[in-house]
């Protein structure tokens, strides 16, 4: 009876919850059965439970390509910076704005950083092909104005992981500042007060105080997107490179290649072996991280 008096008593609240716990639910616990797809030579006709068993050759299709080795060093690379470049932006913005006293600068500042987390990657790889076009792209038009020679960057993998990296971090290091915000605004001001009268500069604070009292909150963030180290940004990737062949070696990644090899050969069961390996490892991979920062920082421990 309590259980129903709780949901009687926060209705509303339970109601603003409602949609996401149904997204939550559809997409990630009905999706379960799901998972026999990648040992199953699957058939539409068939269903779920008839089609034919297969075992473990449905994971041959990556683990045996030409391609495998370098879309997952791909994958790794460019999550692991998009993870430390990101972090470092949002945790230095919002200790910078946890700094600043002008209310309307804050205001206008946040708004300015937050903004580009609300454009989608394909208004974004239209911004970036008016920046990085031959011909009249704006960086090679700044190249020739002090008389360099124009750059054919869609022709230049090696420079497209900073390139990716830069627009990652200006998409989502805004957005992702507000948690730490968040974090900063639950400090003891007791703390702050007690620094002011032993003549502690704001340096001094920041790291002394409030950086140390948010690092628990940095770790767990960090150990929850460890989970996702295997699983490219299909959308930012595909937006941007789409179908260059001649970017794949430093930007192809495992959604990517696997999505064009569905797309050319039509197999779910493929795509589903390949999104069970990405979901073990990223699995591993938080357990793993979970137990060292357990043992030497247990305050940053999810558990």
């Amino acid at each position: 009876m309590g259980f129903f008096r709780e949901l009687i008593r926060n209705r509303y609240s339970y109601l603003l919850v409602l949609p996401a716990a149904v997204y939550v639910f559809l997409f990630s616990y009905a999706a379960y059965p799901y998972l026999l797809i990648a040992f199953q030579r699957f058939d539409y006709t068939k269903g779920l439970l008839n089609s034919e068993w297969i075992g473990f050759d449905n994971f041959k299709f990556f683990f045996n390509s030409s391609e495998a080795v370098v879309v997952t060093l791909n994958t790794i690379k460019l999550n692991l910076l998009f993870l430390l470049f990101v972090t470092f932006f949002a945790v230095a913005i919002a200790l910078l704005f946890n700094e600043i006293r002008s209310r309307l600068f804050i205001k206008f500042a946040q708004t300015t950083m937050i903004f580009p987390s609300f454009l989608s990657w394909i208004i974004v790889s239209y911004m970036m092909y008016s920046f990085f076009t031959m011909d009249y792209g704006i960086i090679n038009q700044m190249i020739t104005a002090f008389g360099g020679e124009p750059v054919n960057w869609y022709s230049k993998p090696e420079a497209w992981p900073s390139i990716l990296v830069g627009m990652k971090v200006w998409k989502e290091a805004g957005m992702s500042s507000i948690i730490y915000l968040a974090a900063i605004a639950g400090i003891d001001q007791s703390l702050y007060e007690s620094a002011d009268i032993d003549g502690a500069t704001r340096w001094q604070k920041m790291f002394r105080i409030t950086l140390p009292l948010i690092a628990p909150a940095i770790v767990i963030l960090t150990l929850l997107n460890l989970g996702k180290i295997f699983y490219g940004d299909f959308g930012m990737i595909y937006a941007i490179i789409g179908d260059n062949g001649v970017l794949y070696p430093t930007t192809d990644v495992i959604d990517t290649y696997v999505f064009r090899s569905l797309r050319q050969i039509g197999d779910p069961s493929n795509a589903a072996a390949v999104g069970l390996f990405q979901s073990t490892v990223g699995l591993v991979l938080v357990f793993t991280a979970n137990w060292i920062t357990r043992r030497y920082f247990k305050e940053g421990a999810l558990y």
